[in-house]
């Protein structure tokens, strides 16, 4: 049997909490090369590792889960986030988030930080604004940081394929931080807070996105909700995720449901998966339509 890692609560620390959530096939049950084949996709038999429920700050996660030598393996063969996706959706959620931060807080000046850009879609919006004067970009596939320099527009750039220590990064330089779909997949999250909130200028803002296990959408799908998966040692809901900005030492927490663009045949496909059957395609046309559906987007100051 594999060495899989065992921890405690990676928010609070505390130890002994009970299972809620389990899949069909347990993963800690399982050898890690048979897991293999069911690293990626949204649409397959469920298996994961089982979710445990902290009796002490809520928090979902996954007292048994891969090492961190296991994941570095495991991402190495994934494709790029939301493939299932088309472009022009994923485009248009983006921008929405970005659109959602400068509401909130207005125009930030000094660096932009994010971590896990994919390909670059916010960092193109926030380079076109024309307020960051350097663009701190956490990118483990090296495949896309051509993208991802071409979307800062000639800004200035660094690049690294590390995702856990930002020390190159000066000490309270930056205006903006990003994590879009990045925090439920830290098997230590609140460490990863606490260094970005280092980074940032005085009233600097942080957004997150993530997945919100307490919607209703989880709730109708049970353990054939997408998010229950092999990427997510975590997951969390408003309260947990404010929860742990809190314990990282930021302040005005602002959480909401976020507004996602989706084809709809990727939407009508989820709802078949939904009902318990598996299909390949769905005879519907891929038109982008936005919902708040599912998850939830986090604004917080430094």
């Amino acid at each position: 049997m594999n060495a899989f890692l065992h921890r405690s609560c990676p928010a609070c620390g505390e130890q002994g909490a009970p299972p809620e959530m389990r899949a069909g096939k347990m993963a800690e049950a399982m050898e890690l090369g048979a897991l293999r084949s069911f690293w990626a996709g949204l649409f397959k038999e469920k298996c994961f590792f089982t979710y445990h429920r902290c009796q002490t700050c809520e928090l979902l996660y996954n007292p048994v889960f891969f090492t961190q030598d296991q994941l570095v393996e495991l991402y190495s063969q994934m494709a790029p986030n939301m493939d299932m996706v088309s472009d022009e959706a994923i485009i248009a959620t983006q921008r929405g988030y970005y659109q959602r931060v400068l509401r909130q807080h207005g125009g930030q000046s000094g660096g932009y930080l994010e971590i896990g850009p994919d390909v670059g879609h916010i960092v193109y919006e926030a380079a076109a604004r024309g307020t960051f004067d350097h663009f701190y970009l956490f990118e483990p596939n090296r495949a896309i940081h051509g993208r991802l320099r071409a979307a800062a527009s000639g800004w200035p750039v660094t690049l690294s394929a590390g995702m856990k220590d930002l020390s190159m990064v000066p000490d309270g330089s930056v205006g903006m931080a990003v994590m879009v779909h990045v925090l439920d997949h830290l098997l230590d999250p609140l460490a990863m807070l606490i260094q970005i909130r280092a980074k940032l200028r005085p009233g600097g803002s942080l957004m997150i996105v993530t997945h919100n296990e307490g919607s209703l959408l989880r709730r109708v799908m049970g353990e054939r909700w997408p998010p229950f998966c092999l990427q997510h040692p975590e997951l969390y809901r408003p309260q947990t995720i404010a929860s742990l900005l809190t314990r990282a030492g930021f302040h005005n927490v602002v959480v909401e449901r976020s507004r996602n663009v989706f084809p709809l045949d990727f939407l009508a496909k989820q709802a078949v998966w939904a009902a318990g059957l598996q299909v390949k395609n769905v005879p519907l046309p891929s038109i982008p339509i936005g919902l708040k559906l599912g998850n939830i987007l986090t604004l917080a100051r430094g």
